[in-house]
């Protein structure tokens, strides 16, 4: 059987492609965003999966669930979900269309983790090395974890600095041993 991410490529190819077309690459996001959160939700899932729900139910209690974010082509990519029975595939195809959108856009999206809250000073100062480093434009999203002791942890794309007094004192211990 085929990896749901494999399956799910040609959906967010297409999806994305439409939002390029239409010039809407936020709206489809936000569309993409929406409907994956809802079908992760268990009671939707078991709607979705249960063989007794019919495709008309399906398709509109999705675009029910859009909540008016679905353009015409939108609802058209539901109905044809619906009907290839590829809803569950929608958490896939949502951060697929999202890293085509970072690459399009030029844009990464980089999470700062540290063990106290950052100024916006620092950000700003982390925000443009990264800039610099990585020459596209960055989305900085910051979380506080307060094990790190010190330091942060800098996470883009698959690319990862540890800056953390945790990881510090780990590899002081590995070299004391």
């Amino acid at each position: 059987m085929a990896e749901a991410i494999s399956v799910a490529r040609p959906y967010a190819q297409a999806a994305f492609d439409e939002a390029c077309k239409l010039g809407d690459l936020k709206g489809w996001s936000d569309m993409l965003q929406s409907l994956a959160q809802a079908v992760v939700n268990t009671e939707v899932r078991a709607a979705i999966t249960s063989p007794r729900v019919v495709r008309s139910q399906l398709e509109g209690m999705m675009l029910a669930l859009c909540g008016g974010k679905a353009s015409v082509t939108g609802q058209n990519l539901i109905r044809l979900l619906v009907e290839n029975q590829r809803l569950t595939l929608l958490p896939e195809m949502a951060a697929l269309f999202e890293v085509m959108r970072a690459e399009a856009e030029k844009s990464v999206d980089v999470v700062v983790t540290s063990a106290f809250d950052l100024s916006e000073t620092q950000k700003q100062k982390i925000s443009t090395a990264m800039k610099n480093r990585m020459g596209r434009e960055i989305r900085l999203s910051c979380k506080i974890d307060r094990e790190l002791l010190g330091g942060i942890i800098i996470r883009a794309g698959d690319k990862v600095i540890d800056g953390s007094a945790h990881a510090h004192l780990s590899e002081l211990a590995v070299a004391l041993a």
